[in-house]
């Protein structure tokens, strides 16, 4: 949705946050990119004072919080994965641009019109066609044990709580409670693997798929256990290979399992769902064995 944005002229990756969203230049920020949000490189992948987890249901009072919060490294020096501040972070910039919420131009631009069974901010009606995810049996190896992975992921407050799941589907959170059919995210994904065509009318031109796509850090995460590559907004194959041989496949992949993917360079894309979550961070076996039989058919 970002990048239908500069696609259209409205919004560039170099430009500041603070120049859309000024509120967000406070504590240090206002020099940070638009790029450098949306690859994790802004140093806000959670709250490491303590807060109430119900504060994730209040659009404006988290945005407030982390407009004026501190960079937990140097913005621009490394990538951290932002696992839920993320979505408030890029649905900001998205609404502060269109006047928008991000669910609700979703729906409006691609999920509509196309026929995509994808959204942010499920309606109660939807409800009953929801599988309940199944916690995995073990909890994931996140390395050494940092400050940043602590307020990403280890906090209890550090995703939203105390609202029940209800309220937690109602809600337009970006980065955590997408609700979507693996065809849905697969026809999307087919779109960037294939020029930006989705029932012959261009969603993304191929000039801005390949600048998303383009490598904005690499190197060891703050968060995650792992050497990222990061585009703005994607997860990039490389080093890792979780979607198949493709260099120049990007895509993104979920706790538990999920994943979605797409591969300019064959035109090949995917997805994988699923309710029974397993520990893995990257690269569910499940997935990879569903992703390498698809290339062997190539």
């Amino acid at each position: 949705m970002v990048a239908r944005l500069v696609d259209q002229g409205r919004l560039a990756y170099d430009q500041p946050v603070a120049e859309v969203w000024p509120d967000f230049a406070q504590a240090g920020k206002g020099e940070i990119t638009v790029e450098q949000v949306l690859s994790h490189q802004a140093g806000l992948p959670g709250f490491v004072a303590a807060v109430d987890p119900s504060l994730w249901f209040d659009w404006d009072a988290t945005c407030a919080k982390l407009a004026a919060m501190a960079p937990l490294w140097p913005p621009g020096k490394a990538s951290g994965y932002h696992p839920v501040t993320y979505g408030y972070l890029a649905g900001e910039i998205f609404r502060q641009v269109d006047g928008r919420t991000m669910g609700a131009a979703l729906r409006e631009d691609l999920a509509q019109p196309f026929d995509l069974d994808l959204w942010i901010g499920l309606p109660d009606a939807e409800h009953p066609r929801c599988a309940d995810l199944q916690r995995p049996p073990a909890f994931p190896d996140f390395g050494e044990i940092n400050i940043p992975t602590k307020a990403a992921f280890l906090e209890p407050w550090s995703s939203p709580g105390g609202r029940g799941q209800a309220e937690w589907r109602r809600a337009e959170i970006p980065s955590a409670n997408g609700h979507a059919t693996a065809p849905a995210l697969a026809r999307l994904m087919g779109a960037l693997a294939s020029g930006g065509w989705l029932d012959g009318e261009m969603i993304l031109s191929p000039p801005l798929i390949a600048e998303m796509a383009r490598e904005r850090i690499t190197g060891q995460d703050l968060v995650l256990p792992f050497v990222m590559s990061w585009g703005a907004g994607v997860m990039r194959n490389g080093p890792l290979k979780p979607w198949g041989p493709g260099e120049e496949t990007f895509g993104h992949s979920g706790w538990g399992g999920s994943c979605a993917f797409a591969d300019p360079q064959t035109g090949l894309a995917g997805a994988y769902v699923m309710n029974k979550q397993s520990a893995h961070l990257l690269g569910d076996p499940r997935a990879r064995r569903l992703i390498e039989a698809a290339y062997a058919s190539l």
